[in-house]
């Protein structure tokens, strides 16, 4: 963080060779606009940046991947629910089941550029709680679904309010963690999606194998109901986490000072440019919908999830390796928690050295290389391991390429907003053609989907390149402009 006094060194050419030193106060000029911290001393704002940070790492950041983790958990539990006989009870077929799987997507995508829009200009700190009631309440209703078009019916609704909650989530840590900082946390949030994955096997073991007919139940309802009513506690916990934006937040959050240390890092890190945010909702739309950046992470982000397209699917893919429900139910664990630590460490290098373009390639090359493995042999060990590198490289890219997003687009915050929704959905609509290359009679090679994710990892390499060479573009364009005023180097876009 740049200090709020820096020490100018000037030496003076005299007649006598007698060279004097001069030291003289720099102004921060971003720094005097916060009264409150503009006479501290560097020691001073350390602290309080420190302090901050802190909070945000005890209080929000835990909050928000408990939601997350709640609502990843929520997206996948038909995948192990099917395991234990819901398609068969609700009398569907391959293709019906995969209509359901396809629409939750279509509410998924209709809700999240005008909920984030909205979000961006109202209060998340009630928006995002009562977003998790609502899925969790369509949760703990499915139980009594007795027909197909009642599960295609709560997919639908589910994903129409579960669509503004993870770009919500984007947004926020965006606006409160620096450039630097944030692709760590986004990585840690988005374990959410990883452990969920992880969770939901754990849970299944426990659950679908030891409450079959529990109160004249089947097992897979017992799943459902539990896990929503866990989701609403979490929902109704989150009241007390959730802040609003630096700009909006009361002191029921941050002293007054850490506040103003909040927005005062934000202006930093985006070259001095407020997080204020100015003009109607749909301004923000229709500035991301000029900038090339939005397609470009619009293409990586698409290309991203068609090489997790395996994800609905994954227990059905680790049970053609022959193991029984409940062995198949546990191993499906250690591939998502062993991608979740190799996320941390991408994401931390990420921030450190602000590069995203290669740490979304390196992983996603690595996942290619498991589909391949996947479609080509039956050999237990190899398939297994492949399993691992198919979960790595898509959940260390889309942290990476959320954190990428937000650092080169950081204002108007409604621009942002609008991005991070626009790549999403985009990015979901291959949710509507990729449950169709997991059919039952691709079994066991799947080699139609595992052919879907190799051409995902392709797309990515090819739409982070383009992008890195379009930051590299613009700031080649900045340096110019620069010169020609005589101007010292100022803000670049992190490739």
């Amino acid at each position: 963080m740049p200090s709020s006094v820096k020490s100018n060194r000037h030496s003076l050419d005299i007649k006598s060779n007698v060279e004097l030193e001069e030291f003289a106060p720099e102004r921060d000029l971003i720094l005097e606009r916060y009264e409150i911290i503009r006479e501290k001393s560097p020691e001073e704002l350390r602290e309080i940046e420190k302090s901050l940070v802190r909070k945000l790492d005890w209080k929000f950041l835990p909050m928000v991947t408990a939601m997350l983790l709640m609502n990843y958990l929520d997206r996948i539990n038909v995948s192990n629910a099917r395991l234990a006989g819901m398609q068969e009870d609700l009398g569907m077929n391959d293709t019906q089941w995969s209509a359901g799987i396809s629409l939750f997507y279509v509410g998924y995508i209709i809700s999240q550029i005008p909920a984030n829009v909205i979000v961006a200009k109202e209060s998340p700190r009630y928006l995002l709680p009562a977003c998790m009631l609502a899925w969790s309440t369509v949760t703990i209703c499915m139980p009594a679904v007795t027909a197909g078009w009642g599960f295609i019916l709560c997919r639908f609704l589910i994903g129409l309010v579960e669509g503004p909650f993870v770009p919500a989530v984007s947004l926020m840590t965006s606006s409160w963690y620096t450039k630097n900082e944030s692709p760590l946390r986004m990585s840690i949030w988005h374990a959410g999606n990883t452990i969920s994955q992880a969770l939901s096997g754990l849970l299944a073991a426990g659950i679908l194998d030891n409450m079959e007919g529990l109160a004249s139940l089947r097992a897979w309802k017992w799943f459902l109901l539990l896990e929503g009513i866990v989701s609403i506690l979490v929902a109704l916990v989150s009241f007390w986490f959730i802040p609003n934006f630096p700009d909006s937040t009361g002191t029921y959050f941050l002293t007054e000072e850490e506040l103003a240390m909040a927005q005062y890092r934000q202006m930093i890190s985006a070259g001095g440019l407020s997080e204020d945010d100015s003009g109607g909702h749909w301004d923000g739309f229709w500035k991301a919908m000029k900038d090339p950046f939005s397609h470009l992470f619009a293409g990586i982000h698409f290309s991203l999830i068609i090489a997790q397209s395996y994800k609905d699917f994954f227990p059905s893919i680790v049970k053609t390796l022959g193991f029984n429900n409940n062995i198949t139910y546990l191993i499906q664990a250690p591939p998502p928690v062993i991608a979740f630590l190799v996320t941390l460490g991408i994401s931390w290098s990420s921030g450190r050295v602000l590069e995203h373009g290669f740490h979304i390639i390196g992983p996603i090359l690595v996942t290619l290389v498991g589909a391949v493995v996947m479609i080509t042999t039956l050999n237990v060990g190899a398939r297994y391991f492949a399993m691992i590198l198919l979960v790595l490289g898509p959940f260390a890219g889309l942290s990476v390429q959320i954190s990428w997003e937000t650092t080169v687009v950081p204002r108007p915050r409604t621009k942002r907003a609008a991005l991070i929704a626009y790549a999403n959905c985009v990015s979901s609509i291959s949710h509507w053609f990729t449950p169709y290359f997991f059919l039952t009679n691709q079994e066991p090679y799947y080699q139609t989907g595992g052919g879907a994710i190799i051409a995902g990892c392709g797309l990515t390499v090819i739409f982070a390149l383009m992008t890195k060479w379009y930051c590299a573009k613009k700031n080649k364009a900045l340096k110019a402009a620069e010169d020609a005023n005589g101007e010292p180097e100022g803000w670049r876009y992190a490739g």
